[in-house]
């Protein structure tokens, strides 16, 4: 009797947790709107809804630049495979019994515009272009391919691989919007091919390499990736890499990947590097003082003050707008702009539409915005998020001394050059 009771109570309970899941799943859509890609309408259709307040605040924001030089460091390709193109998301992430990552697939699936998954990569790729193309003074958009995690035999790993981009993905988007994209390509070093597809790649043009050090599992300090290095910068190639915490990535150690001090021995060996978020997020061992624990970005910063990698070191500033990291290093940036030369314009798109990492009325609070500005902002990210990033930076000012971001890092320094083609 006492064991019947047992098995019983197992029933209702798995039967309990079964209801549970099947509710939050059919809710999922009302949890995920609200958090992201809440929007009232195509980008197109935002024109209509501004006032002449702010026509004036979107016209000051692009004053001083030379349009046909913008340049945005920072976008992702977002897919699942729809219509062959050869894009991947593990499996794990929208299993509704591994629920947390669920979620997370489908605030960006949410974000990304994406209706119909059937449809996915090509509707993704139809909102992004018609952002661009409503406000063509967002110039060109650097698109980011994604290698899939290696182990350090060379093999893939696909278990702890979280999304696949390939390059030849890229490079067919950038020929489709030639006015728009820019191909970026991202080779594993630890393949055992990364080489052969360095050469491949250079010779075809490519500019840009991603990497997410956290997520792929690459250590960027290790002495056997200096031939990748080395040819990185026979081509005159960029490493467009993450740096500081990254929230997507369970474990410390893996975190430690992307401290900025790792990457001293690409630089070291003539390839450029583009720190992504400037690190912004997180503590990393300092090597240069007992390995004890500081803030990232103070390393990157370090680095900056050097002057020892001028023209070859360069941070991105997308997520310093972010609520969470709000603050010091955006201020200091503000507060420097002697360096502004060695930093550039990122969106880390489609992350601008996830709406609850954003808040304008902190921006306008803390003086960094004015109300008219966030009233501007507001009507503007319901229609096009990539816009909004843009002009919040471009808005942006010191609270105390009105300092803003210099028109150079909208223009891409010399990592970009507007008159060539690829």
């Amino acid at each position: 009797m006492k064991f019947t009771s047992i098995i019983r109570k197992k029933i209702f309970l798995r039967t309990s947790f079964t209801l549970f899941l099947l509710t939050m799943i059919s809710s999922c859509q009302l949890m995920v709107t609200p958090i992201a890609g809440n929007f009232s309408g195509k980008p197109d259709e935002l024109e209509a809804t501004l006032e002449d307040e702010d026509k004036k605040n979107i016209e000051d924001a692009f004053k001083g630049l030379n349009n046909k030089c913008a340049v945005d460091f920072h976008v992702h390709a977002v897919g699942v495979g729809a219509g062959g193109t050869g894009l991947w998301v593990n499996p794990n992430m929208s299993k509704p019994t591994n629920f947390k990552e669920y979620i997370k697939y489908n605030v960006y699936m949410n974000a990304s515009g994406i209706e119909d998954i059937d449809k996915a990569d090509q509707q993704y790729m139809t909102r992004l272009a018609s952002m661009v193309n409503s406000e063509k003074r967002l110039g060109k958009q650097v698109l980011l391919a994604f290698d899939y995690a290696y182990k350090e035999d060379g093999t893939v790993d696909k278990d702890y691989s979280t999304f696949y981009v390939p390059n030849e993905y890229t490079f067919k988007m950038a020929k489709k919007y030639p006015d728009i994209f820019i191909p970026a390509i991202s080779i594993h070093p630890y393949r055992k091919d990364a080489i052969e597809k360095l050469h491949y790649w250079g010779k075809r043009g490519a500019k840009y390499i991603k990497w997410l050090p956290n997520s792929q599992h690459i250590d960027p300090a290790l002495p056997r990736l200096i031939p990748y290095y080395k040819t990185m910068a026979k081509y005159g190639m960029a490493l467009v890499t993450h740096t500081g915490h990254e929230k997507a990535v369970e474990g410390e150690e893996y975190q430690e990947l992307a401290n900025p001090l790792r990457l001293r021995l690409a630089l070291k060996h003539g390839a450029k590097v583009l720190m992504s978020h400037v690190a912004s997020l997180g503590e990393c061992s300092d090597f240069d003082n007992g390995n004890k624990q500081v803030f990232c970005f103070d390393l990157f910063w370090r680095m900056v003050e050097t002057g020892k990698y001028k023209g070859r070191l360069y941070g991105e500033i997308s997520a310093t707008t972010l609520h969470t990291r709000l603050g010091t290093p955006i201020l200091k940036i503000l507060e420097n702009p002697k360096y502004h030369s060695y930093l550039v314009n990122g969106s880390d798109y489609p992350l601008p539409a996830i709406n609850l990492l954003y808040r304008t009325s902190q921006l306008q609070d803390q003086g960094y915005i004015s109300k008219s500005q966030e009233r501007t902002l507001n009507k503007v990210y319901k229609y096009n998020p990539l816009l909004f990033n843009f002009l919040t930076k471009r808005m942006l000012q010191h609270p105390k001394t009105g300092a803003k971001l210099s028109d150079k890092i909208f223009t891409g320094s010399d990592l970009f050059s507007c008159h060539s083609k690829m």
